[in-house]
């Protein structure tokens, strides 16, 4: 099995509190690009007000890196897409 359905298999963990449904049901995972010990997540909230998105994606990348060594996760389509892709992303060099 390749690293992206690897990932997506793995992405079925994370359930949605509100709705009990996995991100990959629920059609939220638009987008994963692999590309060596490195994958990209493109992840859009039910609602651009969603107020778990943060932590969504926190899981959603905590997935990921359980099949790569890096992961970078894109929220798209949420008010505060800019700061949570920015908070979400720091290299783990840079993680306390």
């Amino acid at each position: 099995m390749e690293k992206a359905e690897q990932i997506r298999e793995k992405l079925r963990e994370v359930i949605d509190p509100e709705i009990g449904m996995n991100l990959v049901e629920m059609n939220l995972i638009e987008d994963i690009t692999v590309d060596g010990d490195r994958a990209k997540i493109i992840f859009r909230p039910t609602s651009p007000f969603c107020p778990i998105a943060f932590h969504l994606a926190r899981q959603v990348k905590e997935a990921a890196e359980s099949v790569v060594k890096e992961a970078e996760v894109h929220v798209r389509g949420h008010l505060m897409e800019e700061q949570i892709n920015k908070t979400i992303n720091v290299p783990r060099e840079g993680r306390k």
